[in-house]
């Protein structure tokens, strides 16, 4: 029986999987509609009043994304209120949409990445995962990477495709 060879192993690549960064923490929303005075308005007093009664625990190291489904005009003010609330207690907080959410919790995950391991070394970005990785995480990513990697691929061992590699 020949003796099976791990040819990735052997090419020396080091292969970076975005989606073992993913953090399984949930996702929650913070929907300003259920704030607005008859659908409509936001009134400062009750928001306020409305804010220092709800219980903040249930948004304990979430990530959590703060929007409004109504159509409603929001002073800056309102995310600020509620951010202030959320700071210490939830892990991010987002100004848009799950989407959004997504995005910004790649983007601290990227600005957070030791790049030491990688410098010069030949590095496979990992193209196919099973967890919403946000295609700015792949930009992000090139553009933390590439300063010190002597090649950059995307996709499969068996499939890769050229990004970058590093003239002598």
């Amino acid at each position: 029986m020949e003796e099976i060879i791990n040819k990735v192993e052997k090419s020396g690549l080091t292969v970076l999987d975005l989606e073992t960064f993913y953090p399984k923490e949930k996702r929650m929303v913070f929907d300003l509609k259920d704030f607005l005075y008859e659908g409509l308005i936001l009134r400062e007093k009750d928001f306020r009043k409305s804010l220092s009664e709800l219980d903040w625990s249930q948004f304990q190291n979430a990530y959590v994304a703060v929007f409004c489904t109504a159509e409603a005009i929001f002073p800056s003010w309102a995310f600020l209120l509620i951010t202030n609330y959320l700071t210490g207690i939830a892990n991010l907080v987002s100004f848009g949409s799950l989407e959004d959410l997504e995005r910004d919790i790649y983007t601290q995950i990227i600005n957070n990445l030791d790049v030491k391991d990688f410098q010069d070394k030949k590095v496979l970005v990992k193209g196919c995962s099973r967890k919403p990785v946000p295609q700015n995480a792949y930009i992000q990513l090139v553009q933390k990477l590439k300063p010190v990697v002597s090649s950059l691929m995307f996709g499969e061992a068996c499939s890769t495709v050229p990004i970058y590699k590093k003239k002598n």
